[in-house]
This record gives C-alpha cells, sequence and structure tokens, in this order.
C-alpha cells in the first residue's frame, strides 16, 4: 500500500459504507491490542470552540514537556493533519503503516466502516505506537455516540460552548444537545465545561451526578483583558498571572478559561 492507495481505502468512495458504531469499534481494537488503553486522553466536546481548547491545551502540554497527541477534525490539505505528535503531523510512513493495520482488522470483522471511524481507529493505533504520555481528543459529532468514545475514561472531560448543532441527530433543544455532548464524561471521571447557559449546565450536572464524577466550571472572570488586537490578547489571571493568546475574539477568553481550569485537573492528578 502506498499513500494514495491508502486515501483510496478511507474514502473508497465506491463502496457501500457501514457505521460500526461503539461497539464493533471496540472488536476492532481489541484485534488491535487495544491501543487507547496504552495511553491517556483529554476529551474535548462543543459546539464552538473544541478546536481552539484542544490546540491551546496541546500546546500547554507539549511546553509541560509531555510527548502530545492530538486529534482533530476536519483537515485542510492532507488527512495527516488529523493526527499530530508534539505539533507534528503524522508521516506518510506512518499514516500508510496505520491504514493498512485498519484495513486488515476491519477485512476481519467485515464491512467497511465510514471515514471518520476509520480514521479514529488509526489514530489510536498511531498514538500508541509512538507511545504518547497524553492525548487530546477531539469530538468529532456529539459526543456519546461518537467514535471517540471507546477509550477509558480520560484525565478530563471537557465540554466547550454549546450551540444547536446536528439538530437532526443530537435533538432540538440545548439540554439534548448538552446531554449527547456530556456523553463523553463517564463513571469516576472529572468533568470540564464552559460557563454557559443555566439549561446546558444543568444538564451535565445531572450528567456528572449519575456517573459520580467532578465537575469544574471554568468561568471567563477568572481573566480580566489587558489589551487586545488581531494578533492576540493579553490577558491577566487570578492564577498564572499575565497571559498572551494568540486568538482574537471575546469568545476565547471562554475557551482560554476552559483550557487553565482543565489544567488544574491535571495538575491534581500529578501532571507538572
Amino acid at each position: 500500500m502506498n499513500y494514495t492507495e491508502a486515501v483510496f481505502y478511507i474514502e473508497q468512495t465506491h463502496t457501500p459504507r457501514e457505521r460500526y458504531g461503539l461497539e464493533k469499534l471496540k472488536q476492532a481494537l481489541e484485534l488491535m491490542g487495544n491501543p487507547q488503553e496504552k495511553v491517556q486522553f483529554v476529551h474535548i466536546a462543543g459546539t464552538n470552540g473544541k478546536g481552539s481548547t484542544a490546540a491551546m491545551l496541546s500546546s500547554v502540554l507539549q511546553q509541560a514537556g509531555c510527548r502530545t497527541g492530538l486529534y482533530i477534525s476536519p483537515h485542510l490539505v492532507r488527512y495527516n493533519e488529523r493526527m499530530q505528535i508534539n505539533g507534528e503531523n503524522i508521516s506518510d510512513e506512518d499514516f500508510i503503516e496505520a491504514a493498512q493495520t485498519v484495513k486488515s482488522v476491519c477485512e476481519q470483522l467485515g464491512g467497511t466502516p465510514i471515514v471518520f471511524e476509520v480514521l479514529t481507529l488509526m489514530a489510536f493505533w498511531y498514538f500508541a505506537k509512538k507511545q504518547c504520555d497524553i492525548v487530546v481528543l477531539e469530538v468529532g459529532i456529539g459526543g456519546r455516540l461518537d467514535s471517540t468514545n471507546v477509550i477509558p475514561v480520560p484525565q478530563a472531560a471537557v465540554i466547550a460552548q454549546l450551540g444547536l448543532d446536528h439538530t437532526e441527530t443530537l435533538g432540538n433543544t440545548l439540554a439534548q444537545i448538552a446531554a449527547e455532548k456530556g456523553g463523553i464524561i463517564k463513571p469516576n471521571g472529572r468533568a470540564v465545561m464552559a460557563v454557559q447557559s443555566d439549561e446546558a449546565m444543568e444538564t451535565v450536572k445531572s450528567i456528572c451526578a449519575r456517573q459520580n464524577a467532578s465537575l469544574t466550571f471554568a468561568d471567563p472572570a477568572r481573566m480580566q483583558v489587558l489589551s487586545s488586537s488581531a494578533d492576540g490578547q493579553k490577558l491577566l489571571d487570578r492564577e498564572y498571572g499575565e497571559l498572551f493568546v494568540p486568538l482574537a475574539g471575546a469568545h476565547q477568553i471562554k475557551n482560554t478559561a476552559n483550557v487553565l481550569e482543565t489544567v488544574t485537573v491535571l495538575k491534581q492528578q500529578g501532571y507538572h
């Protein structure tokens, strides 16, 4: 298999696709040696800001000395952008090997999973092979039934700002959408959520109660804006002091608060 053949396998536009779903994905992962159990994760869901939150948190973990994986979607130019370690995209060689591994496993199980499921299986294989200390894992759509939700209890489940997205599958109210996004919160886990509508926060709070999971709300009031320009914003945080965020817009203050609260949760678990 070369790179073109790997991409052709992933896309397979000529072949009817079958959504594997979480249970069959777990079967595939078991045949692959359960790579998702060999690394730690921060799992991020949300309607708005999950990409910025994932990028900032990945940067923090990398600067802290962690071998940090990052799984994002979509890509701009090449699929390789979706799987990164310490800011470097997966190499073509590893991409090909990952695709070959997944293809072999899926041939044993039968059917052709959808594109995002193939890529997620490839990502878990890659991050385990490269022995990442921690992986920042961005949800594709929703959370509860998303392909990424096959992981064990993450170090933190992070909920960004929620809105009415993909209503045909996630629901028509913020409460329904919050329930789907909050599905990444696992028993006895730890959750961080951006302060937002009461409806969304109450839904996630009830999920955490059922799952016996801790919940921290990230309030942007912890920061004062010192200056703002098209190049970014200088902030004064009550815990970390003066910070520069190279992202413009008031909404990025909310995302930054989410990142900083997640950092605190990780520090409580022994990350430095």
